[in-house]
């Protein structure tokens, strides 16, 4: 939670994230000031950061109900990173790609029932890495299709220079549609500030 918070004090702050590993050796006047109004805006948001490990659904469902039951007419999101961590039944016996299956489908039933957004990060196969093109494909979730037909939204990031050394493209992300139920798919393309750990509108880097 603490690394978590700090990476969201230098996005919201525009802080160095070099400098946040030791402020006391590190901040100016300007970074205490950036850091103090970050964090008073984090602190104005109404984010509740669970980080206990190895959870099941049934775990991450009773805090989303407890957090929808005090806030009944608010929009509710569940952020999970990532989904191959939550622990499973254990129905399954070794059969991880029915376990994440099980997983992908209990989540769903979740954000019907609590009408709220989930978000789940998920790893990606290796493939990626023996292809000469590593931009991500919907083959490439890791485990099971169950995600590609659970999900309403799957986007993947790419970043060129991260790959290719040698690329021209620098700092820029790829946010790759693959897939929309109620909208098109494409490519949306953002810079990305390493330093403040955090994507931007190309036209504000731009200005």
């Amino acid at each position: 939670t603490n690394d978590l918070l700090k990476r969201m004090i230098c996005a919201e702050g525009n802080i160095d994230a070099a400098k946040m590993r030791s402020p006391m050796q590190f901040f100016n006047n300007e970074d205490w000031s950036k850091s103090a109004m970050a964090m008073g805006t984090i602190n104005g948001l109404d984010i509740y950061i669970d980080d206990e490990a190895t959870q099941s659904v049934g775990d991450i469902y009773r805090t989303a109900n407890e957090l929808r039951k005090e806030n009944s007419d608010r929009d509710l999101v569940v952020i999970i990173d990532y989904l191959q961590l939550i622990k499973g039944s254990g129905k399954h016996g070794n059969n991880r790609q029915q376990e994440v299956a099980e997983i992908s489908r209990s989540l769903k039933l979740m954000a019907r029932k609590l009408d709220c957004t989930v978000i789940a990060l998920s790893q990606l196969s290796r493939a990626v890495e023996s292809r000469q093109d590593k931009r991500p494909m919907m083959s490439d979730l890791r485990e099971t299709g169950a995600i590609e037909q659970d999900a309403d939204l799957i986007a993947f990031l790419y970043r060129d220079d991260y790959y290719n050394k040698d690329s021209e493209i620098k700092n820029m992300i790829e946010v790759i549609i693959g897939k929309q139920r109620n909208g098109p798919i494409g490519t949306v393309e953002l810079a990305f500030v390493k330093e403040f750990n955090k994507f931007v509108d190309l036209e504000r880097v731009a200005r």
